[in-house]
């Protein structure tokens, strides 16, 4: 019951975000506090905030709604996020720069998550 939650929920947040962010990449940019000096800068933000969370939400969509794909989905939540999570948080560390509350949402949202879909993947082994 765990996992299908957290693949809902992520779902919801990745497919959310990502269609906000491919219809106006610059929301992402406003974010992070980010600037867009170029076409490929738009279309970079388009791109990865956009495109690559949108279908990555479809993939949890995929593991909620079908038993092959659960685990596989479980498992890149806890790779993905796990990684995002202490890439963030090891920057954050390295480069004091006044953080903001983006970044303090993004990591706990990003740690829970990886910690949440670790836990459910062991009950379901």
């Amino acid at each position: 019951m765990l996992g299908k939650i957290i693949l809902w929920v992520s779902t919801l947040a990745f497919v959310s975000y990502g269609v906000m962010c491919l219809l106006d990449p610059t929301l992402p940019a406003e974010f992070a506090g980010l600037a867009i000096l170029s076409g490929d800068g738009r279309a970079e933000l388009g791109a990865m905030y956009g495109g690559l969370q949108t279908a990555y939400g479809v993939f949890c969509l995929l593991g909620a709604l079908r038993a092959d794909l659960y685990r596989p989905a479980l498992t890149s939540l806890v790779l993905m996020m796990g990684g995002l999570a202490a890439a963030r948080l090891y920057t954050a560390m390295m480069f004091d720069g006044g953080l903001g509350g983006y970044t303090y949402g993004a990591m706990a949202f990003e740690f829970a998550t990886a910690i949440l879909s670790f836990i459910a993947l062991k009950k379901s082994a």
